[in-house]
């Protein structure tokens, strides 16, 4: 016999763009098998609740896990009139008290029940289970704390799984503390602007406009001049400004976009759609849900706050272009305001992104983790059909037909997954990349320095140099003779050589 939320999905019909991952059912002895994320639970006899709607949903909030698209669908079907009875037949049962506040805060509708006036203030989500907010507000109606991140019109979940609080265990700090040990106390500001054209080049690299020079180095001068000093990041300002400096001054519709979008590709036959955004005329209360967020989990784990900042970003996708960079650049941004990192330090996140097949896969799985299922639910609903010219400037022949019903699913995104992607990306960036090119820095300061002892030149020149014989595999070039007709002598161009070339042959992983 299947219980709780799985029996009333059954029930009441509910089709989900998130699965409800657990699925429960009364056997003989308690077992649990988790299959590809998928679990199926078994219970003794004892266990049985009663077949109605309290008695499955109160098994489901003691057993299962929180699942806010599913509620407010569920409630959307159910009305007030299950969660009004159980609530009077059990005026102080936390369970009901729960639902009771669950119901009001998904539907913003009253339930004609009394006030709570007795019994003591109860979490609505567990803390231990779920990122919470910091600091709880009291909702004296049903004695209840409300910890929830976010707001009914977005409020995103993060389950803390054994994977992601180990994954959260990371310690950021200390990682780059270990990295000024190694390679001197001011590597990190030394490699400061490296590390920011860096991830400029590989975030264009993500967007597949790697030879977009000019646009690489305006999105360089937005990180190094914002990340961490813009007021209020997710306001209409500065989404404004940061558009403006990624795009430029001239670009068409900057801002928050008035025009449908969707992400996809285009092909010589048709458009194919990977992902619908929502509705614009909902951008507002979506973006102050994020904002929400971001305020009520100061605090928290900074490197989960900064996962579900920029991928919840990047799902609403509230401007007409830009949209994955500054999804990109909320990651070091969050960092930086959390005093997670110092501030002029730039993590080279896209850079980790793009330097392996693994972890490129994985920030596509990771994206797909929603949308992909979004797509199914919705693969019939979206059509292309007359231009339309719209309010922002945008030309547009997409039609999606069930904004309404969608916003059951954008409104409350499941972002357990991408905690676990940013985190690990996180600590690869700054153990592997970040190490690797404080290395490299170290290495060429050496050898411009040895270089100096046996030719004394400007450093643009000692760059030039090296660069050239590191890439010529230790030969002098007729071009760099020709450059320098010093090295035409032999023997000085013999001790360049080996001056230049022994910096990059000895081992400077440590100091």
């Amino acid at each position: 016999m299947r219980v709780g939320f799985k029996a009333l999905a059954e029930k009441y019909g509910i089709a989900l763009v998130q699965p409800l991952r657990i699925e429960s059912q009364i056997g003989t002895v308690r077992t649990s098998h988790e299959v590809d994320g998928q679990v199926e639970n078994r219970y003794p006899p004892s266990y049985r609740p009663d077949d109605s709607f309290s008695g499955h949903f109160e098994f489901g909030l003691k057993y299962e896990e929180i699942h806010l698209e599913f509620f407010s669908r569920l409630f959307a079907v159910t009305g007030p009139v299950p969660i009004e009875e159980w609530c009077k037949q059990s005026p102080f049962g936390q369970y009901a008290r729960r639902t009771g506040f669950l119901y009001e805060w998904l539907t913003g509708k009253a339930l004609d029940v009394p006030d709570t006036s007795n019994g003591g203030y109860i979490e609505a989500i567990s803390a231990k289970h779920y990122l919470t907010r910091t600091g709880a507000v009291r909702i004296k109606r049903w004695r209840i704390n409300n910890n929830l991140p976010g707001t009914p019109d977005f409020c995103p979940l993060v389950r803390r799984t054994t994977s992601v609080q180990e994954a959260l265990q990371f310690n950021l700090d200390e990682a780059l503390q270990e990295l000024d040990q190694a390679f001197g106390a001011d590597i990190l500001m030394r490699t400061a602007s490296w590390l920011t054209f860096k991830e400029s080049r590989a975030s264009f690299l993500i967007e597949k406009e790697a030879d977009k020079a000019d646009r690489i180095q305006r999105f360089a001068h937005v990180i190094a001049r914002y990340c961490g000093r813009i007021d209020d990041p997710l306001s209409d300002a500065s989404l404004h400004t940061l558009q403006e400096g990624i795009l430029g001054h001239d670009a068409i519709g900057l801002g928050l976009r008035r025009s449908p979008v969707f992400v996809g590709q285009a092909t010589m036959r048709e458009d194919i759609v990977h992902y619908v955004a929502p509705q614009f005329d909902d951008l507002p209360n979506f973006i102050a849900g994020l904002k929400a967020f971001d305020e009520a989990t100061q605090g928290a784990e900074s490197l989960a706050r900064a996962a579900v900042l920029a991928f919840g970003f990047v799902y609403i996708h509230p401007m007409r272009d830009g949209n994955g960079r500054i999804h990109r650049f909320l990651i070091n941004d969050t960092l930086i305001r959390d005093k997670a990192i110092p501030q002029g330090v730039i993590l080279p996140v896209s850079a980790t992104i793009t330097s392996s097949l693994d972890f490129r896969a994985g920030y596509d799985r990771t994206l797909d983790v929603f949308s992909r299922r979004f797509m199914q639910r919705y693969a019939s609903a979206y059509r292309f059909g007359e231009l339309v010219t719209y309010e922002d400037g945008t030309p547009s022949n997409f039609y999606f037909d069930d904004y309404a019903d969608a916003c059951f699913a954008w409104r409350y995104p499941d972002l357990t997954e991408h905690v676990l992607y940013v985190a690990r990306v996180v600590e690869y960036t700054v153990r592997t990349e970040m190490a690797a090119e404080a290395r490299v820095l170290v290495v060429f300061q050496i050898a411009q320095e040895r270089l100096k002892e046996v030719l004394e030149m400007p450093d643009q020149d000692a760059n030039r140099i090296i660069r050239s014989l590191k890439e010529n595999g230790w030969q002098v070039t007729g071009k760099l003779q020709k450059q320098y007709p010093v090295l035409s002598e032999n023997s000085r161009a013999e001790r360049v050589i080996n001056a230049v070339r022994s910096a990059f042959e000895e081992d400077f992983g440590e100091k």
